[in-house]
């Protein structure tokens, strides 16, 4: 035996202490020696199989350890050279979940508008709730503030760190599902508007909303399979080998901290998941498919969970009109005195509004908010503007002092409309269409053009009279319409007309009592959009009842994310399209309630 080889059987292996402790011959014996048990294995492929994009929630808390352990699985994803580019914000403050619950229904809403029609109805089919109903919520955010060329592996894939924070969802994933915890991405944000937001930094970039908590639904199979939307393709229709199967044609060508919405309201403004996932569970009892109502049936869940179930069979009509100086300007195929006439025979119960109130099963409070004439419709509830008004192109629609009031005084209809159950907004003013369509471009940005529809009977050329005044009024006040979301009673005294004013006290007053708001018409929907942007938390409790005529209108819901019950093209106003759907609600409650219900 040489020298040489008595030294090397003689010497033992240097074992490093820290690191990988094997060596070459041990891992040339047993390749496969790394492996987990077969046990460890096939739980690890149930957890994988598992998997689910859960939409419906329980409202009971999270404890934090488990929330810890969620995020620990998350922050041991690989990522690329290391850099850990993910950050995970949590999110209990109910406002801010309420805002970016709006901003999904918005997001929602614009994607179904590209899609065929059977396809958007069955997205819009699908239930987005969690984002309100669980109990929390957490956002991933990839800080790309790191050239890509400073991080190993991003100078030639410069996306890689999405995909790390990527990685880390699917992490966490796994990890809650493991612990019975569900989540679901929510990816129908405008990246920039969940940016905004929770007050994202530039180059912190937001991957997706997670909605976090006990899961209120045990899917076999994935949702989107069992939505019939499609179906997970075989192994071997994804599975290439060597190159791109095909290959190619002759031309190279292949076949901070977050800072919380400003709100005032009361806690019962915000939707409590508990209220929500109690509502769905009832529905669950019933003898019927889920939501066999369709769109109804979200309406009801959402007055039930407001009322926690105990919302009254009725509700309140709120009918507001006034006169406006812009009428004088040739923008109405009326006479201003119909304003008045109108309100008259609401009183006496024979308006358009008053009689589908009735019908609907609603009680109606008539407030003359500044209809011709020095005296106040008789019997009516006055809240006439004391200062003069103007004609939006010369001058201020309303003094600021009289916006606030007639704010003020919705705000006290509202609260007491709250008790009675539902509150349907409805307007009445010749003018108010003009008025209703220089709101609308001021806060969708649409043009007068695409804005400025025919109203009440206007013909060619009024309707071109009402593009070059509300041209002219944009015109006016284009610094102050601009920034019209840090002072919404700016825009309605720049822009606006008394009855909005006052609906839209009504809207914020209602809900800061917890009753459901119905909207109406262009000019009835409008104060949902103001009341929002006052109070983010409003949006909650806002229904469409209807979708006009009004070019401008669709837009207007779009903004709020809501999706319309009714679309038959009125013209009527008064509130006829909220009381209408305010009837479909409370036959759908006097559904849900009366319907057999199932053994659990």
């Amino acid at each position: 035996m040489s020298a040489h080889e008595t030294q090397a059987a003689t010497w033992p292996r240097p074992t490093p202490l820290v690191g990988d402790a094997t060596s070459a011959h041990e891992r040339r014996a047993d390749p496969a020696g790394w492996a987990f048990s077969p046990e460890a294995i096939g739980t690890l492929d149930s957890v994988i199989a598992g998997r689910r994009d859960i939409r419906r929630f329980r409202p009971e808390a999270v404890p934090d350890s488990l929330l810890a352990e969620v995020l620990t699985a998350g922050h041991q994803a690989p990522s690329v050279g290391h850099s850990q580019p993910w950050r995970f914000i949590v999110v209990r403050d109910p406002a801010i979940r309420d805002r970016a619950a709006h901003l999904a229904d918005r997001a929602r809403l614009d994607q179904a508008g590209l899609l065929t029609n059977d396809r958007a109805a069955r997205m819009l089919d699908l239930k987005l709730e969690g984002l309100r109903e669980a109990p929390l919520g957490v956002v991933v955010v990839c800080d790309r503030r790191v050239p890509a060329s400073g991080v190993l592996g991003r100078a030639t894939f410069p996306d890689a760190d999405l995909w790390s924070c990527a990685c880390a969802i699917e992490n966490m994933w796994l990890a809650a599902r493991a612990r019975g915890l569900g989540m679901g991405w929510v990816t129908l944000f405008e990246p920039d508007d969940l940016s905004a937001l929770l007050d994202l930094p530039e180059g912190v970039v937001p991957m997706g909303w997670m909605c976090l908590g006990w899961p209120d639904e045990r899917p076999p199979a994935p949702g989107l399979e069992r939505a019939a939307w499609s179906k997970r393709m075989p192994l071997e229709d994804v599975v290439m080998h060597d190159r791109w199967a095909g290959g190619r044609t002759v031309d190279g060508v292949p076949g901070a901290s977050p800072t919380a919405p400003a709100s005032h309201l009361g806690p019962r403004d915000h939707l409590p998941p508990s209220s929500l996932a109690a509502a769905t569970d009832d529905a669950d009892t019933l003898l019927a498919p889920p939501e066999s109502l369709g769109v109804l049936d979200r309406a009801v869940s959402r007055v039930e969970a407001l009322g926690r179930g105990k919302t009254p069979l009725g509700g309140t009509l709120i009918l507001a009109g006034a006169s406006h100086p812009v009428s004088a300007l040739g923008v109405s195929a009326f006479p201003d005195r119909v304003t008045r006439d109108v309100l008259e025979a609401a009183v006496a119960g024979e308006s358009m509004g008053a009689v589908s109130a009735r019908s609907a099963g609603l009680g109606v409070i008539v407030v003359d908010a500044g209809a011709l004439g020095d005296a106040s419709v008789p019997w009516a509830f006055s809240a006439k503007p004391s200062h003069p008004q103007g004609d939006l192109v010369s001058t201020d629609a309303m003094h600021r002092l009289d916006v606030d009031r007639l704010l003020d005084v919705g705000r006290g209809l509202g609260e007491g409309a709250a008790r009675g159950g539902l509150v349907a907004l409805g307007e009445v003013g010749i003018g108010n269409t003009t008025v209703a369509a220089a709101l609308a471009c001021a806060v969708t940005g649409l043009t007068p053009r695409e804005t400025v529809g025919i109203g009440a009977g206007a013909d060619a050329e009024i309707v071109e009279r009402k593009r070059e005044v509300v041209e002219q009024a944009l015109a006016r006040t284009a610094s102050r319409t601009a920034a019209w979301r840090d002072d919404p009673a700016d825009l309605l005294a720049a822009l606006g007309g008394p009855e909005i004013a006052l609906l839209t006290g009504v809207v914020l007053g209602a809900a800061d009592a917890g009753a459901p708001v119905i909207l109406d018409g262009l000019a009835g929907s409008l104060p949902g959009v103001l009341a929002v942007a006052m109070e983010p938390g409003v949006q909650a409790h806002l229904i469409a009842g209807q979708q006009s005529r009004e070019r401008a209108h669709a837009e207007v819901l779009r903004s709020l994310g809501l999706e319309p019950l009714l679309s038959l093209r009125l013209r009527s106003g008064e509130g006829v399209g909220a009381c209408l759907a305010a009837s479909l609600i409370l036959q759908g409650m006097k559904v849900r309630r009366g319907v057999a219900r199932t053994a659990p």
